[in-house]
This record gives C-alpha cells, sequence and structure tokens, in this order.
C-alpha cells in the first residue's frame, strides 16, 4: 500500500474504463495517484515503499543508490542543453539526491526510422561530455528503431548506480517539524526555456535550462552537514509537487515565504505572459534540501559558496500538519495553498 494512498484521499483510479492522459506523467496529483495505485500496488516492496527517486540498498560491504529515468523532451535541442545532456544530468542528480556518489550509467536509445545521423552524433556527443563533467562513466546500453512516425525522433532511458557514503541517509520521509527548508538557485529557468524554444518565443534577455548534474554540491553539503535529512531535485511539476511529495512522505506540513523564493525576473515576466507559476514549472539543475534548523545557515553559507548554488536561500520550515497541507506567506501578506498541480502545465519538458 502506498504511502501517498494512505496519507491523502484519491478518487480511485477508474481501471476499467479510464485511458492514460498527458496528466499522468506531468508530476502532479494524477501522476501520484497512477504511481500509487497501479504501480507501487503491484510491485510493493520495502525499497520501492519508500518512494524516493532512487533506491538504497546494501550488497555486501557499504550501500548502493541505484535510479532510473526516460527522457522523451521536445525539442531535443534547446537554450542550455539537449536530450543527450539532460539524459545523463537527470539521472546523476536522481542517484545525489540518495547521498549517493554516482559511478555508472547506462543509456538505452529508441530511435524513430529517418532521424538525422548528424542529430544523434551531436546528441551521443553531448552525452559524452556530460558523463565526463560529471564524473561518471556509461558501461552499457541498448539500441532500437521503431518505424517512421512512432518514435518522435528519439527516446533516451538511462540507469545509475552509486554508492552510499557510510552514515549518510537521505529520504523523503525524513523531515521533521522544525526543520529548514532550502533550495539551491532560482526556479522555473529549465521550463521555460523549453517552452519558449518549442513555441518560438524570443525574450529579451534569452532564458537558458539549468540542465546540470549536482553531485559535486551535494558532496559538499555532506561535508559541511552530514545531518541532512532531505534532498530532491524539484523537476516536474516544480517546486510545488515536490515539497507535497516531501510533507506526504513524511506526515508534515511545510511553510513557505514567497519573498524568499529565488526567481529570475525575466522568468517571471515569462510565466506572466505564458500564464504559468514558477512554483509548478520544471527545473533540471537545482535542488531541493532540509536539515535540522541548527544546520541551516552553515548548510547556506556552503550552499552560497558553490558555483551551484549561488542563488540559495532558506525558503520555509517544517511544521506539525495532519493534514500534510503545503503554504506559502504571499508577499501581501495572506496565505496561499500551495497543492498538487491538476493536469499538465507544460508537456514534454524532460
Amino acid at each position: 500500500m502506498s504511502k501517498i494512498k494512505k496519507k491523502r484521499s484519491m478518487r480511485p483510479l477508474d481501471i476499467k474504463n479510464g485511458r492514460v492522459d498527458m496528466s499522468h506523467g506531468a508530476g502532479g496529483r494524477a501522476m501520484a495517484q497512477l504511481i500509487g495505485d497501479l504501480f507501487i500496488d503491484a510491485f510493493d516492496n520495502e525499497l520501492l515503499s519508500r518512494e524516493h527517486d532512487a533506491a538504497m540498498f546494501s550488497l555486501g560491504k557499504g550501500n548502493v543508490v541505484m535510479s532510473t529515468d526516460s527522457f522523451v523532451v521536445s525539442p531535443l535541442f534547446f537554450p542550455g542543453g539537449d536530450i543527450g545532456s539532460m539524459a545523463v544530468h537527470g539521472t546523476v542528480n536522481d542517484l545525489a539526491m540518495g547521498g549517493g556518489i554516482p559511478k555508472y550509467l547506462t543509456a538505452g536509445f529508441i530511435l524513430e526510422e529517418g532521424f538525422a545521423l548528424s542529430d544523434l552524433k551531436a546528441i551521443v556527443a553531448s552525452m559524452a561530455k556530460a558523463a565526463k563533467d560529471a564524473g561518471v562513466v556509461i558501461v552499457t546500453g541498448d539500441t532500437k528503431v521503431v518505424e517512421k512516425g512512432h518514435g518522435d525522433g528519439i527516446f533516451i532511458n538511462t540507469a545509475g548506480v552509486g554508492v552510499v557514503p557510510e552514515g549518510i541517509e537521505i529520504c523523503g520521509d525524513r523531515a521533521c517539524p522544525g526543520d529548514a527548508v532550502l533550495i539551491s538557485g532560482t526556479l522555473g529557468d529549465h521550463g521555460v526555456a523549453i517552452m519558449s524554444s518549442r513555441e518560438n518565443l524570443s525574450f529579451a534577455t534569452e532564458i537558458v535550462s539549468d540542465s546540470q548534474p549536482l553531485n559535486d554540491l551535494v558532496e559538499a553539503m555532506l561535508q559541511d552537514v552530514p545531518q541532512l535529512r532531505v534532498l530532491r531535485d524539484p523537476t516536474r511539476g516544480g517546486l510545488a509537487a515536490t515539497l507535497n511529495e516531501i510533507a506526504d512522505q513524511s506526515g508534515v506540513g511545510i511553510e513557505l515565504d514567497e519573498s524568499q523564493i529565488p526567481v529570475r525576473s525575466e522568468v517571471k515576466g515569462a510565466c506572466e505572459l505564458l500564464g504559468l507559476d514558477p512554483l509548478f514549472v520544471a527545473n533540471e539543475g537545482k535542488l531541493i534540501a532540509i536539515c535540522p534548523p541548527e544546520h541551516a545557515e552553515k548548510l547556506l553559507k556552503t550552499m552560497q559558496a558553490h558555483p551551484k548554488g549561488r542563488n540559495a536561500a532558506i525558503i520555509g520550515q517544517i511544521v506539525k500538519d495532519d493534514r500534510h497541507f503545503v503554504r506559502m506567506r504571499t508577499t501581501f501578506g495572506g496565505v496561499r495553498m500551495i497543492d498538487w498541480m491538476a493536469g499538465e502545465q507544460l508537456p514534454r519538458i524532460c
């Protein structure tokens, strides 16, 4: 039985008549319900039921961290990256969010008949560079080709394996009332970069994806503050969905301070133009960290001293709340509920 189903009442899936729609992959309530009611129900085990992006387990000496992810972004090339580099960054970051040191990746390619070899070469070269920069090795893979019209060019699946240092335990179910909530930088850069590229929108300042590996930032954070309780990268569904997941998994509430949440002015303006909320927009190179309050300032300084955490901020705190609500104090002095995203805000962002 999934923790999501235990902690928050949802209308059950209509297995007999229902159909998969795009909201089931968008990072919101529908996706959480699909995972909880279908996948976790079927595959239920102690490791999977923790509902973390990566599974931590022991193989003899030490702990192993493992994760897998698939990438179907459109367009394939966007400001700040492409599907190849993002496939590496995404899995490296999932391993790092478990406190792991990423070591090895696999790469599976589903190619559509007629896909340009020049584009494939560029994507593979980008993956190779991203892997080298992140300090990981792509050790095995697979390639499949499907008929024209059945693959949208290229889809990539990556799996990763890493090791967790002794004494480190990071998971979404460890947040406690009083803990501080930190973000490593500005929100919404990736999702808005994808949307502007897809729709051929131009702004006075180019908005670039934040896609990057975060394992070196996490290593610095854990070295200075090994008491870290939770790490999570706010990808699909953005900050809002990720914090709702953590609230449900830990059985707590979360209170945010809007004035402390960093969003670039150009991203904020683009979101207003496009009718988007930055809190729900995907990120590919940012992380959420939750730690005991007495370590918050030290952790913040460590993050801000790292190139990938210059814009880090303390954005809220964990509170006792049996309803597991995520709420935000607005700049106008009111309180706003930050609920799961309903439907889909941005299609094909990762």
